[in-house]
């Protein structure tokens, strides 16, 4: 027997509730989350996100996809042309709280990851690193983008950089012994990089990473939002230094 008409109503419910319409915002710039940082950034608890994302998932409007122990989740190119329909004949929802999204905002734009720079600020300073020639690829591919292979929030298995011919010149402009890190490594490799989690572009991580992240946080370009936190708040200092020698322009 064949399907009467589409069930519209079935797939608008999914649409009428606050806190999954949150979940979906929260995935619709393309990202793929897991479910702890899908409930801080919609608020919920870990049981609720996940109830919502079971419906979400069944409907095939959202698809997962396993990392390691965590499982991620993106938003389906249709989900999107939905969601921003419906944003087109929607009124703007009022702010309840100047604190809703803060934390999960700053981890997204400057953090730590383990012990270099991730977020926004990470992306933003590895791929300004390859523009300046300082980094170069070595895989034919243009940019900083995921490749093919690369796990979500894990440090690649290989990495297609290499130094480049600018390398000690744009290091140093930012104050940093290209030469000294590398003598003071030990068995460390120079060279890592991690698809970062928020962002879906690589990050500089290694000896040198952890030497950059360091030294931002010696002249003050980076300070924490509070001792042990990993959010990083860019200071005004450190926003006029990245658009001195790397030519990154970041409000502070």
């Amino acid at each position: 027997m064949s399907g009467g008409d589409a069930d519209i109503a079935r797939t608008a419910a999914l649409f009428a509730d606050p806190a999954r319409v949150r979940v979906l915002t929260a995935l619709a710039d393309g990202r793929a989350l897991a479910a702890s940082v899908l409930a801080a950034e919609a608020g919920l608890t870990a049981q609720g996100v996940s109830a919502h994302l079971a419906k979400l998932r069944e409907s095939g409007l959202v698809e997962a996809e396993r990392s390691g122990r965590h499982r991620f989740h993106r938003l389906r190119p249709e989900g999107v042309e939905i969601l921003e329909t419906l944003a087109r004949f929607s009124p703007a929802r009022p702010i309840t709280s100047l604190k809703e999204g803060t934390r999960a905002q700053a981890l997204r734009f400057a953090r730590t990851c383990y012990d270099h720079l991730a977020g926004r600020l990470g992306v933003e300073v590895t791929a300004a690193l390859v523009g300046r020639g300082a980094l170069i690829t070595t895989d034919g591919v243009a940019g900083t983008g995921r490749r093919p292979g690369d796990r979500l929030s894990a440090p690649t298995a290989t990495h297609p950089y290499a130094l480049g011919p600018a390398a000690d010149a744009v290091f140093a402009s930012l104050g940093l012994d290209l030469a000294g890190v590398d003598a003071t490594r030990r068995k460390r490799p120079l060279l890592k990089f991690c698809l970062d989690w928020s962002e879906q572009r690589h990050h500089l991580a290694g000896a040198l990473g952890a030497a950059l992240a360091a030294h931002f946080l010696e002249r003050g370009w980076v300070v924490r939002h509070r001792p042990g936190h990993r959010a990083l708040k860019l200071t005004g200092s450190g926003a006029d230094a990245l658009a001195a020698h790397l030519a990154v322009r970041l409000a502070a």
